[in-house]
């Protein structure tokens, strides 16, 4: 496609929103009939879109793929897409409401900021849409259920991707990253361009940082005065109680704000469909009343209780072992310095440390992989269901591998200063491993993948003085990396978040170094969204989900930690010389007083403001009374013809 993509009548220009890459030896009668699926009307099954092949590059090779082709949608397709999505936008009264053809010239710049918002964010919600599954309108679920899977399995659709806007994402670039700055991230402009998922993500990360601040003002003046003094981490231990529960509390009020403001807090949850990679024999649901594949939930708990969790099981056995070498490394380390002390043998007791640190991330990475095929192997039909199983594989691992060795060394062996040695190890080992992987080693591999396309078309840009033409703009993008989502970033805040609140009364600095990796996280997460990655599709997100429990239960866990840390202090054991029992009886009771006080604040504290409450409750009191005004219209069968399932694969 060469030409300048056409105008409608209201000058509004179809601009191409979505690259489809087909493999290059799919049959052209299949090619043909998903074409007439993607371009034909809704009333026939089609998605009503417009989809073009790609030309051929500036210097087309053999190896080139011809199968590319651009889908963008009309102004018509948009407004109606936009209201089968639910988007919500801003009221003409200020409040947040879901986009509907009927009253779209009461939302606020309708012909402006609300037409631009649809073109370029409504279509880009879900990959499906771009396909002709979610517009089959038929009764039976089996061919629209079995071609997305088909495709896939058959290595027929190679990939899908929203394209980048040049112009919007330089200035999101400037904004965001490419110039150092105080400021606050833009959040808008993240959530505008990539969707609320993304920006609660960039939110929390930024929202963690200044909730870390005050725990770093008061570690670095504790680390200075009281380096020495490894027993005096009572009133820190303190602190550390009270501040990972009211962060949290905090957060889910600042979430809900974001997400009013954002238009998904009101949004209701949509029906799940089953995930494209479930299978199972065809039968009949009895809530949608049509043919889809069923998987006996007596065979999937067979899989996850005699597979899956004995895997898991054996991991966390390797794990300990593996733990327990280290522990001889240290014991063989400190027995050399202590023999014959010198620098070099001081810079030996920190080596078994960092081949741990290392061991560690390896461990986590072989094991998320093996996570990943276990979950898909036990067939979950939603997604997620899906989601849920594999974060508490994940979490569950990752945790007893990361911080197992710290509960041996403070409660078994009870050396806090190799506590603080190996904790201080661990994170600084930890942090410089996961900037390596995450910024430099993306950056060096996107700079080589490309190179050569850069350096193919550089002469017929000097050339012409223009930019880079659209044909090149796909093939880059094309090889550019795909982004996988917002699972690996909160998983390693998660584990920031334990470094901190679990043992960092032993070493205060480590809120310090979580700030200062935290910051180097905006910038290098940011360039990699605007010039590493694929434009990803937008998830349409209230709150960060599962992982919000994930964090509050590693807040009660920090609760339990820093009370037995505080019961084991030489201040503490003072009051208590003679009855070791009568020590752990008081420690177990002001935990378990602290437990409560926690819960009762969480009650206390409600999640969305009193203001937005209110805000939703009138919204949801109109749409009541405009349902009972408006007239009940009757239901229309839909035609459809007889090949309309039929996929030539």
């Amino acid at each position: 496609m060469q030409q300048e993509p056409p105008t409608d009548r209201s000058g509004f220009r179809f601009t191409p929103l979505v690259v489809v890459e087909l493999a290059s030896n799919i049959k052209e009668e299949t090619i043909a009939w998903l074409l007439s699926r993607i371009r034909d009307q809704q009333q026939n099954g089609g998605a009503e879109l417009f989809a073009e092949q790609l030309g051929p590059s500036v210097e087309a090779q053999e190896k080139e793929n011809p199968n590319v082709f651009l889908v963008w949608a009309s102004w018509q397709r948009l407004l109606s897409g936009a209201e089968d999505v639910g988007l919500f936008k801003e009221y003409n009264d200020g409040s947040m409401r879901g986009f509907t053809r009927a009253n779209k010239h009461n939302f606020k710049d309708f012909k402006g900021k609300v037409r631009h918002d649809l073109s370029d964010a409504n279509l880009r919600t879900a990959p499906q849409h771009f396909m002709p599954l979610s517009y089959f309108q038929q009764e039976k679920y089996s061919e629209r259920a079995v071609l997305l899977r088909r495709l896939l399995s058959k290595g027929l659709l190679v990939q899908i991707f929203p394209l980048h806007e040049k112009e919007e994402l330089k200035r999101l670039s400037f904004s965001w990253y490419k110039k150092v700055k105080l400021s606050l991230q833009p959040l808008d402009d993240i959530r505008h361009y990539y969707g609320e998922g993304q920006a609660l993500y960039f939110g929390f990360l930024e929202y963690f940082t200044f909730a870390l601040v005050p725990m770093a003002l008061i570690g670095v003046p504790y680390y200075l005065f009281d380096w020495e003094d490894y027993d005096k981490y009572v009133v820190f231990a303190v602190f550390n109680l009270i501040w990972c529960t009211v962060i949290l509390e905090l957060w889910k009020r600042f979430s809900a704000s974001l997400a009013y403001r954002w238009g998904t807090l009101s949004r209701k949850k949509a029906f799940e469909e089953p995930r494209p990679g479930f299978h199972g024999v065809l039968g009949f649901n009895p809530v949608t009343g049509r043919e889809e594949p069923v998987y006996p939930t007596a065979k999937r708990h067979l899989r996850i209780y005699l597979v899956s969790l004995p895997f898991v099981l054996l991991c966390l056995y390797l794990s300990l072992y593996v733990m327990m070498i280290y522990f001889q490394m240290e014991g063989w380390a400190l027995s050399v310095h202590d023999e014959d002390p010198t620098f070099w043998t001081g810079i030996l007791l920190f080596i078994p440390s960092i081949i741990y640190a290392v061991v560690i991330e390896i461990m986590n990475l072989i094991y998320r992989y093996a996570a990943e095929f276990l979950t898909e192997w036990e067939n979950h039909r939603l997604e997620s269901s899906y989601q849920n199983h594999l974060v508490l594989k994940v979490l569950v691992f990752n945790f007893f591998n990361c911080f197992a060795s710290l509960f041996y060394i403070a409660f078994v062996m009870q050396d806090m200063v190799l506590l603080r040695q190996s904790l201080a190890t661990l994170l600084i080992t930890s942090q410089i491993l996961n900037q390596f992987m995450e910024a430099f080693l993306p950056y060096w591999l996107q700079r080589r993948r490309n190179k050569k396309m850069i350096r193919k078309v550089q002469k017929k840009r000097t050339l012409e003085d223009k930019e880079l033409p659209l044909v090149e703009q796909v093939r880059l993008e094309a090889d550019m990396s795909t982004y996988l989502g917002t699972f690996d970033d909160y998983l390693e805040l998660f584990l920031l978040f334990g470094y901190v609140s679990l043992f960092s009364c032993v070493y205060p600095l480590a809120a310090v170094l979580v700030v200062l990796n935290n910051i180097t996280e905006v910038y290098s997460d940011a360039f990699k969204m605007c010039q590493v990655f694929k434009r990803p599709f937008s998830d349409p997100a209230a709150n960060i989900g599962v992982w919000q429990l994930a964090f509050e239960a590693m807040s009660v866990i920090a609760v339990v930690t820093n009370c037995a840390l505080i019961g084991m202090s030489p201040q503490v054991k003072a009051y208590f010389p003679e009855s070791e029992t009568q020590l752990i009886l008081w420690t177990v009771a002001i935990e378990h007083g602290l437990l409560a006080f926690k819960f009762i604040l969480t009650f206390l504290i409600p999640d969305i403001p009193k203001h937005i409450q209110i805000k939703l409750s009138r919204l949801e009191f109109e749409s009541l009374e405009a349902l009972k005004k408006k007239p009940k219209k009757k239901p229309q069968t839909l035609k459809r013809e007889p090949s309309d399932g039929y996929c030539p694969v």
